[in-house]
């Protein structure tokens, strides 16, 4: 399987395993502050508004410690340059 693919199926599992856990528990508290400030960081560059599933999920994945793959996640699934990604990263990693 090549890495892009195995990259997208990640993170559509995990859009679907988050997904799923907001319609189970719809009362619980909203993301961490510093996914928060992840995915606004990448809104920022973006400037298109709220920020796609994939750029959450890859936030959601930073908080693992796995930067590169929230990285990769950033600059080839949302089009986002591997500085913004670097930085908003780190910043959900925090």
């Amino acid at each position: 399987m090549r890495t892009s693919t195995r990259i997208a199926s990640v993170l559509t599992g995990l859009t679907l395993a988050l997904g799923g856990a907001v319609l189970a528990a719809p009362a619980a508290p909203a993301a961490p502050a510093d996914v928060s400030a992840c995915i606004n960081k990448v809104e920022r560059e973006l400037k298109g508004g709220e920020a796609p599933a994939s750029v959450r999920a890859s936030c959601y994945i930073s908080l693992t410690g796995a930067q590169d793959e929230c990285v990769t996640g950033l600059t080839e699934g949302s089009g986002v340059t591997k500085a913004t990604a670097e930085s908003a990263c780190k910043l959900g990693a925090e």
